[in-house]
């Protein structure tokens, strides 16, 4: 387990990084190795997304009998 305190957060309402749990849960990103690595908070998280979109099996079966 990583030391808080030590490691980097990003805050998207403000752009903000911090080092250390500073704020509460539902404004940050993290945690993060480093302060440049918590400044690219939004785009590491869209790569992580695009990614997982891609290898994602997104076959639900027939679409509602409305869709049809």
């Amino acid at each position: 387990m990583c030391n808080d305190d030590t490691q980097w957060f990003y805050d998207p309402s403000t752009g903000e990084v911090s080092q250390g749990k500073e704020k509460g849960w539902d404004n940050r990103m993290g945690p993060y190795s480093s302060e440049a690595e918590a400044r690219q908070a939004l785009s590491i998280a869209a790569e992580r997304n695009k990614a997982a979109d891609a290898d994602s099996d997104d076959n639900w079966g027939q679409p509602p009998s409305w869709e049809n």
